[in-house]
């Protein structure tokens, strides 16, 4: 098992490694475990989850998965955690960040969602998050709102994703945003990435280049402004985006079938991963696990941009 030291705050235990690297200044990325635990079928998740952390190390980071283990929040997971997690045995329950405090008392295993990691990350003192996705507005319910989108604002950290889920109601997803003073940077493009694609015919206001940009931003942001998180939208790489027209239709179909089905709450988006994994013959999965790495790669550049800063 990993090597972990109790933080003060008697609510986290940080890994060896994440705690020198944070009381040192280094760059460090949190990861989420719903990816891992319920994002992506069995061995594809494992495989996904050290190659996560090997992309973060890669370009000079130092990687923090985040899950509930044994009622602990952990964070920086070992192999064999990390392969608990991926077992398709495991039947681990999803927290957010509202569910966190029970998976603890009852002394159980959770994987942590996007709320989940922020909050987690933010009480650690880690600034930056890659993951695949974020949760957002439901189509049809203006009341059907992620709780991630909560955390962008709340919590200071910059989550880097390729946008929202597709299955989501984009527009008012990112008039959400936008009422909650969460900043949006276009990485790279001028357009909201649509998860499996890398258009959504939604614009952004603003667009950065280069990490060192982002990092200036963010620090203006977090330190000289004192306002909370940001997301920054990662298109996933041309070689393996799906068209928008196609995925739209897959996602009407899945919509469907977990309407049929049953599939809400917690459990709908792992149904509709699943059935645009069969759907899609593979290519969903695919485009899922390239997008992740260019999410883990771009926020560990921007996490050293942002410490070379800081240290001076």
């Amino acid at each position: 098992m990993a090597t972990r030291l109790w933080q003060a705050r008697s609510v986290i235990v940080i890994a060896q490694e994440v705690l020198d690297a944070l009381e040192s200044g280094r760059a460090v990325v949190a990861l989420e475990s719903t990816i891992i635990a319920h994002g992506l079928p069995y061995p594809e998740n494992e495989g996904l989850a050290a190659r996560l952390e090997e992309k973060v190390r890669e370009y000079g980071a130092v990687p923090a998965t985040i899950a509930v283990l044994a009622g602990k929040a952990c964070i920086g997971l070992d192999a064999q955690e990390l392969e608990c997690l991926a077992s398709p045995e495991s039947n681990v329950k999803k927290a957010g960040a509202s569910d966190l405090c029970v998976a603890m008392a009852k002394g159980g295993d959770a994987a942590t969602t996007v709320s989940g990691t922020s909050a987690l990350a933010a009480l650690a003192g880690i600034r930056f998050f890659a993951t695949g996705c974020i949760g957002g507005v439901h189509p049809g319910d203006d009341f059907d709102v992620s709780a991630d989108l909560l955390s962008l604002s709340r919590e200071p950290l910059a989550v880097v994703s390729a946008g929202p889920k597709a299955i989501l109601d984009l527009p008012r997803t990112m008039e959400a945003l936008e009422s909650l003073s969460v900043l949006v940077l276009g990485y790279g493009t001028d357009e909201l990435p649509g998860f499996y694609s890398r258009e959504s015919g939604i614009s952004l206001e603003h667009r950065v280049d280069t990490p060192e940009i982002a990092a200036r931003a963010l620090d203006m942001r977090w330190n000289a402004m004192e306002q909370g998180g940001a997301l920054i939208a990662n298109p996933e790489p041309e070689d393996v985006a799906l068209p928008m027209a196609t995925v739209a239709a897959w996602i009407a179909e899945a919509a469907s079938a977990a309407k049929r089905d049953g599939a809400t709450g917690k459990a709908l988006t792992p149904y509709l991963l699943q059935f645009l994994a069969k759907t899609s013959g593979g290519s969903a999965v695919e485009t899922n696990c390239a997008l992740a790495l260019s999410n883990a790669r771009v926020a560990a550049e921007i996490a050293v941009a942002h410490s070379n800063l800081r240290r001076g």
